[in-house]
C-alpha cells in the first residue's frame, strides 16, 4: 500500500517515529509521502524523507498563506538547494474557507503561485479544499494547465464535486479515514461513482484516524482499515483495492 498523504515528520511522532514506521511496514505499507505545509515544515518533511527512505512534498497550506514569502518560487528554490532529496510533489496547497486562518485573497494568490511553480518543475500538486469549491474550481480553470497532474487530498465532497475534479480537471481523489465514518454516506457514494481507478489511499496522519481507530493518533499502518472499507464498498478484495489504487498513485508521484 502507498500512503500518499501523511505528516510523519510531525512533532507528534518524534517520540516513536522509527517504531511507528516499522508498524507501517508490517501492515503492508511500502511507500509513504510525507507532506509539507509551510517552509519550515517542508524542510522537516525533506529531512525525514532522507532519514527514513520516504518521499516528500513541499508546500504552503492555505492556513499558512498569510505568512507566505513574497516570492514563493525563490523560497522553494532556496529550500531545495540545501535538501538531500528532491520533492515528488508541490503541496499541500489550496483553499480552506472553513477556518479562514488566512484571508481568502491570500490563499488564492499563494495557491496560484504554487500551481505555476509545479508546472515549471514538472511536478504534481497536492490540493487541500474545504468549503471553497466554487472559488477553488475557478482558480483551477484559471491556473491549471492542460495535463498538469494532481490530487484533491482528503476528498470529502459529493458526487458532483467528484465528477468536476475527475472529469473536468483530470485530478484524482485522495481517500482516507473519513470514508469509514458512519456519517459519510454521501462521500462513499461519490467514491463509488469516481471508481477505484481515480482514487488513491492516504491517512493524513496524525489526523483523521479511520474506524476502528477513530479518536487515536492516526498513523500509516491504519491505512489498512481504509482499504478494507473500500473493499466492502466496491465488493472486491483488499488486494484488488491495492492493485487498482497503487498504479494511480505511481502514475501521479512516480514509480
Amino acid at each position: 500500500m502507498f500512503d500518499t498523504h501523511a505528516h510523519v515528520h510531525d512533532i507528534r511522532f518524534d517520540p516513536d517515529r522509527a517504531v511507528m514506521l516499522e508498524r507501517a511496514r508490517e501492515a503492508g505499507v511500502s511507500r509513504i509521502l510525507t507532506v509539507g505545509c509551510d517552509l519550515e515544515d517542508s524542510r522537516r518533511a525533506l529531512e525525514s524523507a532522507h532519514e527514513f527512505g520516504l518521499q516528500a512534498s513541499i508546500g504552503i497550506h492555505p492556513h499558512e498563506a498569510k505568512d507566505a514569502p513574497a516570492d514563493i518560487a525563490a523560497a522553494f528554490d532556496a529550500l531545495l538547494a540545501d535538501a538531500h532529496v528532491a520533492p515528488v510533489a508541490i503541496g499541500e496547497t489550496g483553499l480552506d474557507y472553513y477556518y479562514t486562518h488566512s484571508p481568502p485573497h491570500a490563499q488564492r494568490e499563494v495557491c496560484a503561485a504554487q500551481i505555476r511553480y509545479a508546472r515549471k518543475r514538472g511536478l504534481p500538486l497536492i490540493f487541500h479544499q474545504r468549503d471553497a469549491f466554487d472559488d477553488f474550481s475557478a482558480l483551477l480553470r484559471a491556473e491549471l494547465a492542460p495535463g498538469q497532474r494532481g490530487v484533491v487530498h482528503c476528498f470529502t465532497g459529493d458526487s458532483g464535486q467528484a465528477r468536476t475534479f475527475v472529469d473536468e480537471f483530470g485530478l484524482v481523489l485522495g481517500i482516507g479515514g473519513v470514508v469509514t465514518f458512519k456519517t459519510a454516506g454521501a462521500l462513499r457514494e461519490a467514491v463509488r461513482e469516481a471508481g477505484l481507478d481515480r482514487i488513491v489511499l492516504e491517512t493524513d496522519c496524525p489526523y483523521l484516524a479511520p474506524v476502528p481507530h477513530r479518536g487515536k493518533r492516526n498513523e500509516p499502518a491504519f491505512i489498512a482499515a481504509t482499504a478494507a472499507s473500500l473493499a466492502t464498498l466496491f465488493e472486491v478484495t483488499v488486494a484488488e483495492v491495492v492493485a487498482r489504487t497503487n498504479p494511480v498513485a505511481a502514475a501521479l508521484f512516480g514509480t
